[in-house]
């Protein structure tokens, strides 16, 4: 008779090979270890042992520390070489595709103090293009993905049995997956200026005084919510992926063989493109079936709603709505431009 295996949760997790330790940290104590072995063999003739003590002790402690430490489940050692990598990125870079061009002769007479030199910036999307049923995000050589919103539900107003059936059929949308998906849950800012604008253009055509009264009162209410606090709302993002090239194994080593993209530098057929979107297409429509169940509406984004979220995570603090009417590389911007922007707003 078959029993109940519990999967654990945490299905990423490292796996340990010596006792508590992983493979990456067993790699970074060792090394440090016959470092300073070797360190002190080279020394211990004119370095005493105290003085050589005082030296290394911090130096164990610290590499110990970074490589068992975690942040945010995130281990030290990973965040300290995504520090150094930060710190070595050119800190100007504009989206050039076709390489930085020489700065416009208005602009370098304003800026002909200053030295800034700015990179191109590599984004890992290429673009975005209307697909089939929703826009389709080119990844380059990682493939395309296609972006939806899900809704929310109010679990914990809900019955247990309400609760174990919508849990129920969550389940049974991961047991489909086939392939990696992602449910990316942000909060980004709140811009209630059209809704105040909307309430009182609209306050003197109601039919009675007392409901133009209330309307002026909530825009009034709305405007002083926004000055006395940040306003954020709740984003929950589905992001299909699928690749565009076949995977191959690589076993360059039988304990450490995983799966990763050719190098290939031929660019990715019509026909490789059609399949990937007809893939994304179909798991499009299984996670609407599926969730839907579960309370959850999900909702594919086109081209230009998926533009203006590709735009919002890049700079997640302005205060420009979400658009795919952006200025591009080559643009000038002018007083008249930023005014209708804000004018349309």
């Amino acid at each position: 008779m078959s029993r109940p295996v519990r999967i654990p949760a945490d299905v990423d997790r490292p796996d340990r090979v010596l006792g508590p330790l992983t493979a990456r940290q067993l790699t970074i104590l060792g090394v440090t270890g016959l470092l300073l072995y070797a360190l002190y063999n080279a020394t211990h003739s004119f370095l005493p042992l105290p003085l050589f003590l005082l030296l290394a002790i911090p130096i164990g402690l610290a590499v110990t520390v970074v490589a068992l430490g975690h942040r945010d489940g995130v281990p030290l050692d990973r965040l300290l070489l995504a520090a150094i990598r930060q710190r070595c990125t050119p800190r100007h870079q504009v989206s050039a595709p076709d390489g930085v061009g020489p700065v416009p002769a208005w602009l370098a007479a304003e800026t002909e103090h200053t030295e800034v030199a700015p990179t191109p910036l590599e984004l890992p999307a290429r673009g975005v293009d209307s697909g089939q049923i929703a826009g389709v995000v080119d990844l380059g050589d990682d493939g395309l993905a296609v972006i939806a919103a899900c809704s929310t539900v109010n679990f914990s107003l809900r019955t247990p049995a309400e609760q174990e059936a919508l849990v129920s059929a969550f389940a049974r949308y991961l047991h489909s997956l086939t392939a990696p998906v992602q449910f990316l849950v942000r909060a980004e800012r709140l811009d209630l200026a059209p809704q105040i604008t909307e309430l009182r253009d609209r306050a003197g055509g109601l039919p009675h005084p007392a409901l133009e009264a209330a309307a002026l009162d909530h825009a009034d209410y709305l405007a002083q919510l926004g000055q006395h606090a940040d306003l954020l709302r709740r984003q929950v993002l589905l992001v299909l992926r699928e690749p565009t090239r076949p995977a191959v194994f690589d076993n360059v080593s039988s304990t450490l063989g995983r799966l990763r993209r050719r190098p290939a530098a031929s660019a990715v057929d019509g026909a490789a493109r059609q399949a990937a979107e007809q893939r994304l297409a179909r798991r499009l429509n299984e996670a609407v079936e599926l969730l839907t169940a579960a309370g959850i509406v999900v909702t594919a984004l086109d081209a230009a709603t998926a533009t203006g979220v590709l735009a919002v995570a890049c700079n997640p603090d302005t205060f420009l709505p979400p658009s795919a009417a952006l200025a591009g590389a080559g643009d000038v911007v002018t007083a008249t431009d930023i005014y209708d922007e804000f004018e349309g707003r």
